[in-house]
C-alpha cells in the first residue's frame, strides 16, 4: 500500500479529540514532499517484494536482491519510482481529503452542527471510504509501477509513459485497471484499519491537551504501517500477480482463480510472500513520511506565540 502518507493537519478539539482539517495548496505541497521522501526510502524494498510476489523464479529475499543487482545494478531497485513520486501529491490529497470529509460528515451532530468525538467505527468507516476513492485514481499508477518493477533484464517498457501507451494499445483502457478488484479488496478495509492504530498510538503517546511530539508521530506512523500490512499482504500478492499477468506473467481469469491456482501450486504460505519486507519497509517509510509532513506543516503554519 503505497502507501500510507498522511496529508492532513491534526489539531485537538476542546474535548482533546483530533479534528482533521484540509488545507488544500500547502497540504498538497507538504503531502507531495513527504510522500516522495517516503517512496524514495521504501521503493528498493518494494521492488524486491513485488518480484518475490509476482514471480516464482527467486528462492528468497537475498537471492532476489543478488539477481537484481547482478543483472541491473542499483538502478534496478528504483524501477517504476518516477510515476508514483510525481503523482503522490494527488494521491495523498484524494486519500486524506476524502478521509477528513467523511469523518467530518460522520461526526457532525444533527442537532447543533458541532463535531462530536470520532468513535473507532467512524474512523474505520471514513478510512474505508478514503481507500475506495484512491483505488479509482491510483489503480493505473500502481499498475504501471508494478509492471516497471517486474521487468528484469529484458526491458519491455522504456518508462512510465511508454508503459501506459503499450497497455492502452494492447489491452485498451480496461487494461489500466487490471488487478483493480484485488487492489480494492486490499485497500478499502486496510485503509479503514490503517487509521485506527495511528489514532490509538498517537493518543497513547501524547499527553492530554498537548500536541504530539516527534517520538509520538514516528511511532504512530510506523505502528500503523506495520499493522496494516499484516492484513494487506495476502491480497497484495494476488494484486501483483494479476497486474503482471498481462506483461508476460501467468494469465489468471480473476481474483478467485488467481487465489486457487496460487494456493494449489505453492501452498497457503504463498499469500504471505513479501510480508517480512512489507513490515520492514512500512515502519521507516510511514515514520519518515509522518515526520516530514508534520515538520513542513509547522514551517508553513508556525504555532502562535
Amino acid at each position: 500500500m503505497k502507501c500510507h502518507h498522511h496529508s492532513y493537519d491534526v489539531r485537538s478539539s476542546a474535548q482533546g479529540h483530533p479534528i482533521v482539517q484540509v488545507m488544500p495548496f500547502l497540504e498538497f505541497v507538504a503531502g507531495s514532499v513527504s510522500g516522495a521522501l517516503g517512496l524514495a526510502v521504501g521503493h528498493p524494498v518494494d521492488t524486491v517484494k513485488v518480484r518475490l510476489q509476482a514471480r516464482s523464479m527467486y528462492k528468497g529475499i537475498f537471492h532476489c536482491v543478488a539477481k537484481t543487482y547482478s543483472c541491473e545494478g542499483l538502478r534496478g531497485f528504483f524501477k517504476g519510482m518516477a510515476f508514483p513520486v510525481l503523482t503522490t501529491g494527488i494521491a495523498n490529497s484524494i486519500v486524506f481529503g476524502s478521509y477528513s470529509n467523511a469523518l467530518d460528515y460522520l461526526t457532525q451532530s444533527e442537532s447543533c452542527g458541532r463535531t462530536k468525538p470520532a468513535s473507532a467505527a467512524q474512523v474505520f468507516t471514513a478510512g474505508c471510504f478514503s481507500g475506495l476513492m484512491q483505488v479509482f485514481v491510483c489503480a493505473p499508477i500502481d499498475l504501471v509501477k508494478v509492471r516497471l518493477q517486474g521487468q528484469t533484464c529484458a526491458d519491455r517498457y522504456r518508462g512510465p509513459v511508454h508503459c501506459v501507451a503499450v497497455i492502452l494499445k494492447e489491452e485498451g483502457a480496461r487494461g489500466l485497471f487490471r488487478g483493480g478488484t484485488a487492489l480494492a479488496l486490499r485497500d478499502v478495509p486496510c485503509y479503514g484499519l490503517y487509521f485506527l492504530p495511528y489514532e490509538v498510538t498517537r493518543s497513547a503517546l501524547t499527553g492530554s491537551g498537548k500536541q504530539p511530539d516527534t517520538f509520538a508521530i514516528l511511532m504512530a506512523g510506523g505502528v500503523a504501517g506495520v499493522v496494516t500490512w499484516v492484513f494487506a499482504t495476502p491480497m497484495d500478492v494476488v494484486k501483483a500477480r494479476l497486474q503482471m499477468s498481462g506483461a508476460g506473467g501467468r494469465e489468471y481469469r480473476g481474483v478467485l482463480h488467481c487465489m486457487r491456482v496460487s494456493a494449489r501450486e505453492e501452498g497457503v504460505r504463498v499469500f504471505f510472500k513479501g510480508l517480512l519486507l512489507n513490515s520492514l519497509r512500512a515502519f521507516p517509510v510511514n515514520a519518515i513520511t509522518f515526520l516530514s509532513y508534520e515538520s513542513l506543516m509547522k514551517l508553513f503554519y508556525p504555532p502562535a506565540t
